[in-house]
Parts: C-alpha cells; sequence; structure tokens
C-alpha cells in the first residue's frame, strides 16, 4: 500500500503550507504528495491527473478537507466514486474524520459516509456559489461610489489630435504614432477607436 497526499490552492500566489504540514504530520514521503495550483472548479489539474495514474487498489490519498479535492458538488462525487470504486483506492479527508475510506466499510458506515460527502460537496458547491455572488456584489458596490477596474487610462499628449491625424491621413505607420503617443500599439489603436 502507498500512501499520498493531494494538496491545491486556487491560485499561484496562495501558500500551500497549512494543508503540506497537515499531510507531512501524517508520515507522507515528499515525492508522494501532489500539488496542484489552480481552481478547484474542475478535474482538469495536471497534478491530480498524475496521481490517478499512479494509484494502484489499496492505496491511500489524504487531503486537508473536501473542498481541497473540489468544489463541484457533481464532480466531488464522481471523483470519490472514481477513488474508491474505480481505483480501489481509500481516501482520507484530514479535518472530518468521517471522511476515510478506510472505517466503516460495513453498510452503516458506507451509507453515513455517503451522506456526509453529499453534506459537505453541497456546501463546498455552494461556498462557491456565494464566493462568486459577493464577489459581484462588491464590484458593483465599488463601481456605484466611482471606482474604477483595470489599469490606469494612459493619459493623451497634447499633440495627440496631430498624431492621430498624421496616421489617419496615412503620413504615418500606427507604430510609429503610437510611440509617438507614448501608447502601447493596442493602446493607441483602442484610442483611435474611441474618436
Amino acid at each position: 500500500m502507498e500512501v499520498y497526499g493531494y494538496v491545491r490552492v486556487s491560485s499561484k500566489d496562495q501558500n500551500e503550507d497549512r494543508q503540506l504540514i497537515a499531510i507531512r504530520e501524517l508520515s507522507v514521503e515528499q515525492d508522494h504528495v501532489f500539488i496542484d495550483k489552480q481552481s478547484g472548479k474542475d478535474f482538469c489539474r495536471p497534478e491530480y491527473l498524475r496521481l490517478m495514474k499512479i494509484i494502484r487498489p489499496g492505496d491511500l490519498i489524504y487531503v486537508k478537507s473536501i473542498d481541497r479535492l473540489g468544489r463541484n458538488y457533481e464532480e466531488i462525487q464522481n471523483q470519490w466514486r472514481i477513488i474508491t470504486k474505480e481505483k480501489k483506492a481509500d481516501i482520507a479527508v484530514i479535518d472530518m474524520p468521517l471522511l476515510d475510506t478506510r472505517k466503516g466499510k460495513d453498510l452503516l458506515g458506507t451509507f453515513l459516509s455517503d451522506i456526509v460527502l453529499q453534506l459537505l460537496s453541497f456546501v463546498a458547491e455552494n461556498e462557491r456559489h456565494n464566493i462568486r455572488q459577493r464577489q459581484a456584489e462588491g464590484i458593483a458596490a465599488a463601481k456605484a461610489k466611482g471606482v474604477t477596474f483595470g489599469r490606469p487610462r494612459i493619459k493623451e499628449p497634447d499633440d495627440f489630435e496631430e498624431i492621430y491625424m498624421g496616421w489617419k491621413q496615412k503620413k504615418i505607420s500606427p507604430r510609429d504614432a503610437a510611440c509617438l503617443a507614448g501608447m502601447s500599439l493596442s493602446a493607441f489603436y483602442a484610442r483611435t477607436r474611441q474618436r
């Protein structure tokens, strides 16, 4: 039996230390820990897919919490089934001891584990939905207060009109016009479309 750990953070700038510490406390070898730094919205994650290729019947996978596995209710259920039924491996959720397929392999244990898994998968997906909703509400509130998003607008030089007319009359190339205006070519084109 091999023991593995799976760690996921939602973006490259998030820190995975909390999850790694929990997994290392369970004596999982460093080369048996798989780390993805991307969203949990789907299972197209390189390290997770690599882990799925190497696990064998009887192996064990630790995850810190169910939302590290994913945030989509249906996909979490599907991946749990693949790991436990198709791969015949075990999975243990560190923060939720009830979700440990090594325990209670009888009918009652399986039933309780399935109920807890369904409930937590629902909560994980619901939280993802709530995060998106709160984010949209926050953006709308900020915009209502006059906050602008994105890169600051590049100020046009005083002679932009002359540069623009020179470009429009094909006296200067677009690249030269952008250079004279102190802008990137795409910024120059964006500004010309606004005229």
